[in-house]
């Protein structure tokens, strides 16, 4: 009785211990569920703000918006004078290609590995288009006043808008697909990082099991995943490291100080924290240049 009461009194304090008994992981920061509960939707929602925090983007669409203002296309140049031609498509512009963004990414992702790759390529910029004519639509309907059921004018909107995003977004697929690495792309962040709070998305320095757990610790901060170390250890892209115990990876780079202990071996990590390396793995350390030869 003793026993059960202890546990009680241990889930009441810790909400963390009681989130494996609701299968929702909200009631902690550290082990928040994005491994459970991250969906299509949120992961589209991050890419529109990953890509709109880019001063690059911020800076095209600024030059969008001056180009469509100034030269007035899909009939914007007849109906409006300059000021509120410009204040149009400094709404429209952006809305439709965080729309593009949004959709793009989650018909990416649906379609990923089901169909041929210029069939995925062809419905996801056809979705996307789809949606911005829909949305562009209604846009007009709320500043015109031109109600999307006359045929005449949707039509032929429709099809021009449609037309010319599809195009876009072909051509904006095709050069990424295609792009040659760069060093920015090299050097991107983690995807196991897209697990985590943002505040805590920092440089890797280890990941290690903890019960069910992967305890991921950055420069940042630690978080813990429910997920496998192995599969974890795959999300950690272009990041050098190696796993140096069953338990445990590090990466390369945080690693300060090595030294042998009998047959197997304890590296000390840029935060003070010192992990053991089984003796399986000593050989890799050596190789890697951790550990004499």
């Amino acid at each position: 009785m003793r026993k059960v009461l202890f546990q009680m009194r241990q889930v009441t304090l810790n909400p963390c211990m009681a989130a494996p008994f609701g299968g929702v992981f909200t009631l902690c920061g550290e082990t928040r569920g994005f491994y459970v509960t991250d969906s299509p939707p949120q992961r589209a929602l991050r890419e529109v703000r990953r890509i709109f925090s880019s001063h690059m983007t911020q800076m095209v669409l600024l030059a969008m918006v001056i180009l469509l203002g100034i030269s007035g296309p899909f009939g914007t140049l007849q109906s409006m004078t300059l000021g509120p031609r410009l204040a149009y498509w400094a709404i429209t512009a952006p809305l439709t290609f965080a729309l593009g963004i949004f959709v793009s990414t989650i018909t990416g992702e649906a379609l990923r590995g089901k169909v041929a790759i210029w069939a995925a390529r062809a419905l996801t910029a056809g979705a996307a288009a789809f949606a911005i004519g829909i949305c562009v639509t209604l846009l007009n309907w709320i500043a015109f006043g031109i109600a999307p059921f006359e045929i005449s004018y949707v039509g032929p909107l429709l099809v021009s808008v449609i037309a010319a995003a599809a195009v876009i977004a072909l051509a904006a697929q095709y050069l990424w697909d295609n792009a040659s690495p760069t060093g920015a792309q090299i050097d991107a962040p983690p995807a196991l990082l897209e697990r985590i709070e943002l505040g805590k998305r920092g440089a890797l320095i280890s990941l290690s099991v903890q019960d069910h757990y992967v305890e991921v610790v950055t420069t940042k901060g630690t978080s813990l995943l429910l997920m496998r170390l192995s599969d974890a250890i795959r999300e950690t892209g272009q990041i050098e490291g190696l796993q140096i115990h069953r338990s445990h990876w590090v990466a390369l780079r945080q690693v300060t100080e090595a030294r042998r202990k009998g047959d197997r071996a304890v590296l000390t990590l840029a935060d003070g924290r010192e992990l053991p390396a089984s003796r399986s793995n000593v050989k890799a350390l050596k190789d890697a240049g951790i550990l004499p030869k």
